[in-house]
């Protein structure tokens, strides 16, 4: 992880370490939450954005990976009709086929798709604060600190919005504490 102090990355010498270290991860959190065809897009959206506001990075309101994080949790935000539409699609479909062919593949995707399905519209059911701090958190591995600064929230917000959607995701997925 990389952190810099104020003003680290303003050059573009510098931002470009910035990229490097971080572009694959924030494609992939992007791919995992949209459509994967949309992740190269908006992740290099994501980098242009921060590549322009490098100046106002503020390393006092968190480090790099949680403030690229938060520009790329924003872009989706703007996506989030889509996101709700793939979620209900996969709801109703599951995930695409598998190639390979073979007897226990086919099995065990049967038993992924109804968890996916599943998976996918408790996720839908989700209000989006809850889905981003639950998606920072699983697809991301964000800590709760990178979280909040990610989301521009408090901490105690994404410990609140985490608990209410773990809460749901249980009910929805019928499972028992």
């Amino acid at each position: 992880m990389l952190t810099a102090p104020d003003g680290a990355i303003a050059s573009p010498e510098r931002f470009a370490t910035v990229f490097d270290v971080h572009y694959e991860e924030i494609r992939r959190y992007i791919g995992r939450r949209l459509d994967p065809g949309v992740a190269e897009d908006l992740a290099a959206e994501t980098f242009l954005i921060a590549f322009r506001r490098r100046t106002r990075f503020d390393a006092a309101r968190g480090g790099v990976r949680a403030w690229l994080y938060g520009i790329a949790t924003n872009l989706i935000g703007r996506h989030r009709r889509a996101e709700l539409r793939r979620y209900r699609a996969m709801a109703r479909t599951g995930p695409p086929p598998d190639d390979s062919g073979h007897d226990q593949l086919v099995a065990d995707r049967l038993s992924a798709e109804v968890t996916a399905a599943r998976l996918a519209e408790a996720l839908a059911g989700l209000s989006r604060g809850e889905r981003d701090v639950v998606l920072l958190i699983a697809y991301g591995e964000l800590t709760y600190d990178e979280v909040a600064a990610a989301l521009g929230v408090a901490n105690g917000t994404v410990a609140s919005r985490l608990s209410r959607a773990r809460a749901k995701l249980r009910n929805a997925l019928g499972v028992e504490v």
